[in-house]
């Protein structure tokens, strides 16, 4: 870690192509200005570790999802035919034939 004291007004490059500039001092705050190309992501660090605190969340929630989703595909292909599923057709009312099909 660099720990350098700067005045306001004064700068410090990273690299080639990133500028950090001191803006204002008014007691303990200190207003900066960073200059990056567009590709180069400027986070507050506590944004930072409430996205990554959320990411890690959100993943353990998907983690049953996905398991259960893997069980279904299991369950699926155990489960019986649809038409076994349905159970006994009603019988025919009286004085009708019945269908060939339902003999």
């Amino acid at each position: 870690m660099l720990i350098l004291q700067r005045r306001a007004g004064e700068s410090l490059l990273i690299g080639e192509d990133i500028t950090v500039s001191v803006v204002s001092i008014d007691g303990v705050r200190v207003r900066l200005a960073i200059s990056a190309p567009d590709h180069v992501p400027i986070l507050r660090s506590e944004l930072a570790v409430a996205s990554a605190a959320n990411r890690d969340s959100a993943m353990e929630e998907s983690a049953p999802n996905e398991l259960l989703s893997l069980l279904g595909g299991v369950l699926d292909i155990r489960r019986e035919p649809a038409a076994q599923a349905e159970g006994p057709q009603p019988a025919p009312e009286k004085g009708t034939k019945p269908n060939k099909k339902e003999e």
